[in-house]
C-alpha cells in the first residue's frame, strides 16, 4: 500500500512537472512569435494621414478615427466628397513581412464619390512616403491589396485583388500593365469581417490570402503606369523596382472598419 501510494505520488509529481514545463515552454514560444500590433486599439499616434487636396498630417473631416477599439473610416463631417481619397500610413516602411488586417464594410457609401468606390477600400504597400506627396496628388505610388464587398446581386466580386497606382507588376511570368487584376477569392456580401493577409518578400514574391485561402501571387513590383496624378516627377522613376515601402489603409467614399492590423517581419 505504501509502495503503491509512493509510486502514484511520484508519477503524479512527474506529470505535474511535465505540464508545468510545457506551459512554460508555450509561454516562451508565444512571447517570441514576432507579431507586432501596428494598431494599438486606442489611438492613431503611430500613423500619418494624407488626403487628396490636403497637406500631409491633415485628418480632414476626422476621416480616420478610433472607436470601440477599431479604426473607423467615416465621412459624416464631409460636404461634397470632391475626390478626397485618403490614406492612413503606418509611420515606418517595411520590406519582408507577413501582414494581417481584419476589415468589414459598414454604413452608407458616400453617393457623390466615384461609382467604383462602392464597397471598396484597400491596403496600400510598398508605398512612397506620404511626406513626398504634393497636396494635390490623388493616390500614392504603391501597390494596392484591393478590398471589395459583394453587391448583393449574385454576381462574383472577389476581394484581395491587385491594383497598381503608378506601378506595374510581373504576373504569370510577364510584365503586366493592367491597373487591377482580380484574385480567385470568394465574394463576401454584407458587413461580415474578412481576414486579409499579405506575405511580402521584398520584390521577389507577394502573396494575397483571404480567410486562409491563397488567392493571388506575383512579383517584381515596380514604378510605372498611370492613374496617379500631380505627383513629384522626382519620385515617379518608371522602371524602379520596389523592394520596400510604407503600408496604408484607404478611404475612398465607403465607410469601413479595421479591427486588427498586425505584422510579423520576416528575414
Amino acid at each position: 500500500m505504501h509502495t503503491g501510494s509512493y509510486l502514484r505520488n511520484c508519477i503524479l509529481g512527474f506529470a505535474l512537472i511535465a505540464i508545468a514545463a510545457c506551459h512554460s515552454a508555450n509561454k516562451v514560444q508565444s512571447g517570441k512569435t514576432g507579431w507586432v500590433k501596428l494598431f494599438n486599439g486606442r489611438d492613431l499616434n503611430d500613423w500619418v494621414v494624407k488626403i487628396n487636396h490636403h497637406e500631409v498630417g491633415d485628418n480632414f473631416g476626422n476621416t480616420f478615427r478610433v472607436e470601440d477599439g477599431m479604426i473607423n473610416v467615416r465621412y459624416d463631417q464631409y460636404g461634397a466628397y470632391n475626390e478626397q481619397f485618403g490614406h492612413l500610413y503606418y509611420k515606418t516602411p517595411f520590406s519582408y513581412y507577413h501582414l494581417v488586417v481584419e476589415y468589414r464594410f459598414t454604413g452608407e457609401w458616400k453617393k457623390d464619390a466615384p461609382e467604383y468606390t462602392l464597397l471598396n477600400s484597400g491596403i496600400m504597400f510598398h508605398s512612397q512616403d506620404p511626406h513626398t506627396m504634393p497636396k494635390e496628388q490623388n493616390w500614392p505610388i504603391s501597390i494596392e491589396f484591393q478590398l471589395l464587398g459583394g453587391l448583393g446581386d449574385g454576381k462574383p466580386r472577389p476581394t484581395g485583388n491587385m491594383c497598381s497606382p503608378g506601378t506595374n507588376i510581373v504576373y504569370n511570368g510577364v510584365l503586366d500593365t493592367r491597373h487591377c487584376i482580380n484574385s480567385t477569392s470568394k465574394t463576401y456580401d454584407g458587413d461580415q469581417w474578412v481576414r486579409a493577409e499579405l506575405i511580402v518578400l521584398g520584390d521577389s514574391s507577394i502573396t494575397h490570402i483571404i480567410n486562409g485561402d491563397t488567392v493571388m501571387r506575383y512579383s517584381k513590383p515596380q514604378i510605372g503606369g498611370g492613374v496617379v496624378e500631380n505627383y513629384d516627377p522626382k519620385i515617379k522613376q518608371d522602371g524602379k523596382i520596389l523592394s520596400s515601402g510604407f503600408i496604408a489603409l484607404q478611404s475612398e467614399g465607403q465607410p469601413v472598419d479595421f479591427r486588427k492590423v498586425e505584422i510579423k517581419e520576416l528575414k
